[in-house]
């Protein structure tokens, strides 16, 4: 039996990380993490900035696998080198965990870039 009310709550919060993986979700952070950008780039600001938006690209063009019902996560390579994201929910005030992810209005949404090391 499918529970609808879960899979509902489970398509609204992939719709709303589909909006923050897009960038159309102006409350929303993005982090890379420093591991990640040196290991992308060398020390100048346009090889950084060249780094962050093939990384970007990346994650605006996922494909998800099955499996993966919210699309909060995922793993890609970039130059033979495996990059992992994620995204996680938090209040408005980005403090504690969001009580309601499908719910825009109470949730900020941070899109965590990195690579295995980092977590």
């Amino acid at each position: 039996m499918i529970d609808h009310d879960t899979t509902s709550r489970s398509e609204a919060i992939a719709r709303l990380n589909d909006r923050c993986r897009q960038g159309f979700d102006r409350t929303a952070r993005i982090v890379v993490t420093r591991t990640c950008l040196a290991t992308l780039s060398n020390d100048s600001l346009a090889s950084q900035a060249i780094a962050q938006a093939r990384l970007l690209q990346e994650i605006r063009q996922y494909q998800f696998p099955d499996g993966v019902p919210e699309r909060n996560r995922g793993d890609f390579a970039i130059d033979d080198i495996r990059i992992y994201f994620t995204i996680d929910y938090y209040d408005t005030a980005l403090e504690y965990g969001s009580e309601n992810p499908a719910d825009a209005s109470v949730t900020r949404r941070v899109l965590t870039i990195m690579l295995r090391e980092d977590v």
